[in-house]
């Protein structure tokens, strides 16, 4: 089975990015969660990303670096929302990367180099009105992404929820969470 490093999202380390993991768990993969926040979670959004910022995005994306080292190298990367951006460096830039999921948000490949490495499967996903991902470039980097990478596949679930996908937040869409699910897992069992 696959070997996955999960990066959670700007509220922190919440009972929903667990409980996204479990599942995974429970179709056969092992999955790495690591705590970019050092223990903190935010009630809110905003929180969580004035946290972000207090601490520094390069910051969050060197915890991100150092989650990695001493795991294989041949691990899928996943990310939410803010944990795309060590996910996104990761699979872009350590060698041996299985495969990357991107969730809620997406960077242009060339903030990482010379662009999405050759050979490397990518998902991401986001809902079509999402103002966070929609609105402010992320849609368009994703569907960039997935032009130019023969393996890249783009999902969009209808609505404007960002982070959908965790059960443990007001904004908990359950029927796109179903459909997400069975497409990362579909994602895995290839390319495990």
């Amino acid at each position: 089975m696959a070997e996955v490093l999960l990066f959670h999202h700007a509220y922190g380390l919440t009972p929903g990015v667990r409980a996204f993991a479990a599942r995974l768990e429970g179709a056969g993969h092992t999955v790495h969660v690591p705590d970019l926040y050092e223990g903190r979670v935010f009630d809110t959004l905003e929180a969580g990303i004035a946290n972000a910022k207090e601490i520094g995005f390069g910051t969050v994306m060197e915890r991100g670096r150092l989650a990695a080292e001493g795991l294989a190298a041949d691990l899928v990367y996943a990310g939410f929302s803010l944990g795309v951006l060590p996910a996104q460096m990761l699979a872009q830039t350590r060698p041996g990367a299985r495969g990357a999921l991107l969730f809620d948000a997406c960077l242009p490949a060339e903030e990482f180099g010379d662009g999405w490495p050759a050979g490397v499967p990518v998902q991401v996903h986001g809902m079509d009105a999402d103002e966070f991902f929609a609105d402010s470039g992320d849609l368009d980097a994703g569907r960039a992404l997935v032009a130019t990478t023969p393996e890249g596949e783009l999902f969009l679930y209808p609505g404007r929820q960002h982070l959908f996908a965790d059960d443990s937040l007001p904004g908990h869409d359950k029927e796109a969470t179903t459909l997400l699910t069975e497409r990362v897992l579909t994602f895995l069992d290839r390319v495990r």
